[in-house]
């Protein structure tokens, strides 16, 4: 008897099972439960069209499964689709150049980045064998990468300006 009656109400079981997973995929939006509570709905009907308890189970865990593999991903991709490519945080400050406020010494110094942030900075390891002498006020650097608080940097070698050659000899004038 206690077969039969785990059989016939199990519709309640998977109702109650679809609802919480609902309520978890409504706080959580990763689309893990969403996939869930629709595999249960499959395990519901499962039960409604007469199957045992243990088949509905099953039904719910394959469909569940292949949701999770298959639906999920692509869901994942299309609300992504319109996200902000903007970087942010420490990933926006990657590759941003600067100019070296207090001068470096013995590697270490601060850089006024084109943010208008002031940063705490430290040569790169390889820089600091390289460099001749420290950096000095105005010399422009750009930021490898951030350790805790302390940007990583490197010099920006300096550009000459271009110089104009006077025209050759028997060359038209503009």
């Amino acid at each position: 008897m206690p077969a039969d009656v785990l059989t016939s109400w199990a519709w309640v079981f998977w109702l109650a099972l679809i609802l919480v997973f609902l309520v978890i995929e409504v706080l959580s939006l990763s689309f893990v439960f969403l996939m869930l509570a629709v595999g249960s709905v499959g395990g519901l009907v499962a039960g409604l069209l007469g199957a045992q308890w243990y088949v509905g189970f099953f039904v719910a865990a394959v469909l569940s499964l292949l949701l999770l593999f298959f639906v999920r991903p692509l869901l994942l991709r299309l609300t992504h689709r319109g996200a902000d490519p903007a970087r942010s945080n420490i990933d926006a400050l990657l590759g941003t150049s600067g100019t070296v406020v207090v001068a470096f010494q013995e590697g270490r110094g601060q850089v006024k980045l084109a943010n208008g942030e002031t940063w705490t900075a430290r040569l790169t390891h390889h820089q600091t064998a390289n460099l001749a002498g420290d950096l000095l006020e105005g010399n422009r650097v750009q930021v490898d990468s951030i350790d805790g608080a302390t940007a990583v940097v490197s010099p920006i070698p300096t550009q000459l300006a271009p110089v104009e050659l006077p025209p050759a000899k028997g060359a038209p004038r503009e």
